[in-house]
C-alpha cells in the first residue's frame, strides 16, 4: 500500500455540517485521511448565506478540494443523501476541470441522478416542512425542539432541500472514477433499485453495498463505511506507483 494517504472529502446530508464528520476520525484506518468540507450556513460558517443550487455550490467546494488535496497524488469523494449528489457532481468537476486524479466515489442514502428528485418538502410551511422531513428521513434531530435552534437552522435545512429536490445532473456523460454506491438495508427512503441505477453514472467499475439500519443509517456505522472505503481504495493503492503529487498546478479552469 502507498505510504501518501488518500484524502476522502465528506459531505455531509442535508442540514448537517463537517462537524457531522469528527466522531468518525477515531475509526479512520492506515492509508485514509478523512477532509470534510463546509458548506455555509452553518456551524462556523453560520453568519454566510447557505446554496440553493448544486452547481453553485460545487463551483464553491472546487477550491477547497484542491485546497485539501494538495500534496496528495489523488482524492475520493464520500456523500450521503445530499452530500451524495455533491459528492459526485464534486467528482465531475475535478475529472472535467483539474488535473487531480478521482480515485473513487462514494455515494451513500440516494438515489442515481437519472432517478430525479420530485419536490416533496421544500415549498411547504415550518410545521409541515419538518414533519416531512422527519418522515421521508425516519430520523428528528431532538435540537429541533428548541426553538432558539429552529430559528437558527430551518433557513439553512431549508435551503438544503431545496437544493436536493432541485437537482438535475448537468450531463448524462458518467464520471470515469469507479463507484460504490451504499444504502442502509432498511432504507424506505431509497430503494434498492433506485440506489443500484447508480452503475449508469460511472464508465468505470460498480460496487453496490448495504450496511444494517435505515436512511440515516451512517450515524452507527462510522467503522463499517470506513472499512469499505480503505478496502475500495486498497486495490487502488496497489496499482498506482507511479503517479506525482498533486501541487495545485491543475487548478480548476471555468
Amino acid at each position: 500500500m502507498t505510504s501518501d494517504p488518500v484524502p476522502v472529502l465528506c459531505l455531509p446530508y442535508a442540514g448537517a455540517g463537517a462537524a457531522f464528520f469528527h466522531k468518525w476520525q477515531r475509526s479512520v484506518p492506515a492509508g485514509l485521511h478523512l477532509e470534510p468540507l463546509q458548506l455555509p450556513g452553518r456551524e462556523e460558517r453560520t453568519d454566510e448565506e447557505p446554496h440553493r443550487d448544486v452547481a453553485r455550490a460545487v463551483h464553491a467546494l472546487l477550491p477547497e478540494a484542491l485546497d485539501a488535496a494538495r500534496g496528495h497524488s489523488r482524492v475520493a469523494v464520500f456523500g450521503h443523501s445530499l452530500g451524495a449528489v455533491l459528492a459526485y457532481e464534486l467528482a465531475r468537476a475535478l475529472e472535467e476541470r483539474t488535473e487531480l486524479p478521482v480515485a473513487h466515489v462514494f455515494v451513500s442514502g440516494s438515489p442515481a441522478p437519472a432517478r430525479g428528485r420530485a419536490p416533496q418538502a421544500a415549498a411547504l410551511d415550518d410545521d409541515e416542512f419538518l414533519a416531512r422531513i422527519e418522515e421521508l428521513a425516519g430520523y428528528r434531530h431532538p435540537a429541533f425542539d428548541s426553538a432558539e435552534f429552529r430559528e437558527l437552522m430551518l433557513p439553512t435545512l431549508r435551503a438544503d432541500v431545496t437544493m436536493h429536490e432541485s437537482y438535475r445532473p448537468p450531463s448524462d456523460e458518467p464520471v470515469e472514477a469507479p463507484v460504490t454506491c451504499l444504502r442502509g438495508a432498511d432504507d424506505v427512503l431509497v430503494t434498492e433499485r433506485d440506489a443500484r441505477e447508480w452503475h449508469t453514472s460511472t464508465s468505470g467499475p460498480f460496487t453496490y453495498a448495504e450496511i444494517p439500519g435505515g436512511h440515516m443509517y451512517l450515524t452507527d456505522a462510522a467503522p463499517q463505511i470506513l472499512g469499505l472505503i480503505a478496502a475500495a481504495l486498497g486495490t487502488s493503492d496497489q496499482q498506482a506507483t507511479s503517479e506525482g503529487r498533486f501541487t495545485g498546478a491543475g487548478a480548476p479552469c471555468d
